[in-house]
């Protein structure tokens, strides 16, 4: 499982001006973007297609398998491992996603706990060893509490884990005791932190990556820092991680995910598309503070000079 080592992008979703539709040719820059930064650095390890940051809950069904589509039509030529947005808190529509990603070619998949239902421990754990069975592709399970008002405990991913096609935890409960425990508990099993600000800590006790939001704006960046901590030398990631800490921690905080990464990419002259109801613009208080973000982090001087 090596290519699940490092940062994979959640990769946002461009629309039209009005939000209507998918605007494919944006979607594909952004890949290219991921895969080639104008700074000549290295890109990101791998793209996630129709994850949160890609406004999954308002794509529809056929919108849903065109993104994860492109993503791995563009993705997978530009040399990037392609895990696509494949979960629902509806298990028969998880069981169909997790078929056709395997049918498209997806490298995994990853697979959200289910949100709003509220099942219990062996709910989701008979949830997600459906899904396991559904198609033989790898599975990262999205441990995402606070989005879905259920998560997963240590002992139900440790259970999991012992399916062949579950590889690979999306630690995204904002706490490293939790990652900590799961890594311990599941040595088999991935685990990349789904919390920006977090990214380092967890590498530091055994996390092997990212599921970033920020590398739609710094792919190059979130790369070297999480290259060099993987390298072992934190000092040197560190470096990179108090510059872009500040940016990590705020940009969701101000806003739902993904107005703040859309703003910060219009900042930056990059098209990320409009924003689709229910999501709203960024208010311009928000705007104002994601503006203030984006300097500190020099994202925006670096931007001028690519």
């Amino acid at each position: 499982m090596s290519n699940l080592h490092g940062v994979f992008t959640a990769i946002v979703t461009p629309f039209n001006s009005n939000g209507t539709r998918v605007d494919e040719a944006c979607l594909i820059e952004q890949i290219e973007f991921q895969a080639n930064p104008p700074s000549g650095e290295k890109g990101v390890n791998g793209i996630v297609p129709v994850g949160t940051t890609g406004e999954s809950p308002t794509l529809s069904g056929s919108e849903q398998k065109r993104v994860i589509e492109l993503g791995i039509e563009h993705g997978q030529r530009l040399g990037l491992t392609v895990i696509a947005g494949a979960g629902s808190n509806n298990t028969a529509h998880a069981i169909e996603m997790q078929k056709f990603a395997k049918q498209a070619g997806a490298d995994y998949t990853l697979s959200v706990t289910p949100y709003y239902n509220k099942p219990n421990q062996e709910g989701m754990y008979r949830h997600f060893m459906t899904v396991a069975d559904a198609a033989d592709i790898g599975v990262m399970v999205y441990n995402i509490p606070g989005r879905s008002a259920a998560g997963l405990t240590v002992e139900t991913i440790a259970r999991l884990a012992a399916h062949p096609n579950i590889v690979a935890v999306k630690e995204a409960t904002g706490s490293v005791a939790s990652a900590s425990e799961t890594i311990q508990a599941c040595p088999d099993v991935a685990v990349l932190s789904g919390d920006d600000p977090l990214t380092l800590p967890i590498i530091s006790v055994g996390g092997v990556g990212v599921v970033s939001v920020i590398s739609n704006l710094a792919p190059d960046r979130v790369r070297k820092m999480v290259d060099l901590a993987l390298a072992g030398d934190f000092a040197a990631a560190r470096v990179e991680h108090d510059a872009l800490y500040s940016l990590a921690k705020s940009l969701l905080s101000l806003e739902p995910n993904p107005v703040g990464v859309k703003t910060a990419m219009r900042m930056l002259g990059r098209d990320g598309g409009s924003l689709r109801l229910p999501l709203a613009p960024a208010s311009d208080a928000s705007i104002r503070a994601i503006e203030a973000l984006v300097d500190r982090a020099g994202l925006r001087a670096t931007a001028a000079t690519a």
